[in-house]
């Protein structure tokens, strides 16, 4: 059954947020859960966290950023078009209880796996301080809306266009010497859940991140997203996606990362290639007319 957009908005010339009809998903999701999307029966099959369910509306809100061939194409997609696979909530849930001082480390496009991570936490009870960053101020995602569950909020960026102007590890490392932080949860760029991960280990804090990892089929037997953690074998899309980041391998996830890198690359020139051809194709039928 094909899943109708209902709803389209531009948030960046990169970033777009679309809103789904998928009601048996949007009733079964729980914070940190994702699903698997696929445009048509050619298409690959791309994972994208569940940003805000809405079990009243029967409706999931997705945030993507264009950066291969298949979101360039979801990002072609107009209200009411559809799309032919949604396969979730996949993943296991956040564990979510009252810790305390709970720390949010949200750095670009990781916003979107935790604005429902913040708001579970605070209706737990948790005084919640959130850390977002990003590269500049266009780039700061739900904003507003991890705000309203933030008992403090930080932003930094990149440029200093707005916040304070650095990384994120800035701030966080100010609140782990005060002792303000009994648990930390990370989501963004792999080399920033990193160096948060490393920081929150020299300071004895648990940390928690959310692994953007290769996914295929989501059910753990393809294996396309096994990452080391501890030293054992785990599957991001159903071990997790959220680990101790004290004992992930992020130097062999960053490897798996690059892995397909190059067939990416020549898929994303063929793509491009193409609708340059069908521009061109359009301009002289319209010459012609």
């Amino acid at each position: 059954m094909p899943f109708k957009i209902i709803e389209k908005k531009k948030l960046h010339e990169t970033l777009t947020l679309i809103k789904v009809e998928a009601r048996m998903i949007a009733e079964a999701t729980k914070p940190g859960q994702f699903i698997i999307f696929r445009i048509d029966e050619v298409g690959e099959r791309i994972p994208l966290t569940i940003a805000d369910p809405d079990p009243e509306r029967g409706v999931i809100t997705l945030i993507f950023q264009k950066v291969g061939r298949s979101t360039y194409e979801l990002d072609e997609l107009e209200v009411g078009d559809t799309i032919l696979d949604l396969v979730g909530p996949l993943g296991t849930p956040t564990h979510i209880e009252n810790f305390g001082t709970a720390v949010v480390v949200a750095g670009g496009l990781g916003t979107a796996e935790l604005y429902p991570i913040t708001r579970a936490l605070k209706e737990a009870g948790n005084h919640v301080i959130t850390i977002q960053g990003a590269r500049n101020s266009n780039l700061l995602l739900l904003k507003d809306e991890m705000a309203k569950y933030s008992d403090e909020m930080i932003v930094t960026t990149d440029d200093g266009s707005e916040g304070v102007k650095g990384v994120v590890t800035q701030p966080l490392e100010d609140l782990l010497k005060e002792g303000r932080a009994d648990i930390v949860f990370a989501c963004g760029p792999v080399i920033m859940m990193k160096f948060v991960s490393k920081m929150t280990e020299k300071y004895d804090t648990p940390c928690w991140v959310s692994l953007n990892a290769i996914m295929v089929d989501g059910t753990g037997m393809c294996g396309a997203c096994r990452i080391s953690v501890g030293g054992a074998t785990k599957f991001v899309c159903v071990d997790g996606p959220d680990f101790d980041g004290h004992k992930v391998d992020f130097e062999l996830l960053m490897q798996r990362h690059a892995t397909f890198k190059k067939y990416e690359d020549e898929s994303m020139k063929r793509y491009l290639m193409l609708k340059e051809a069908e521009g061109e194709h359009k301009r002289k039928l319209e010459e012609k007319v």
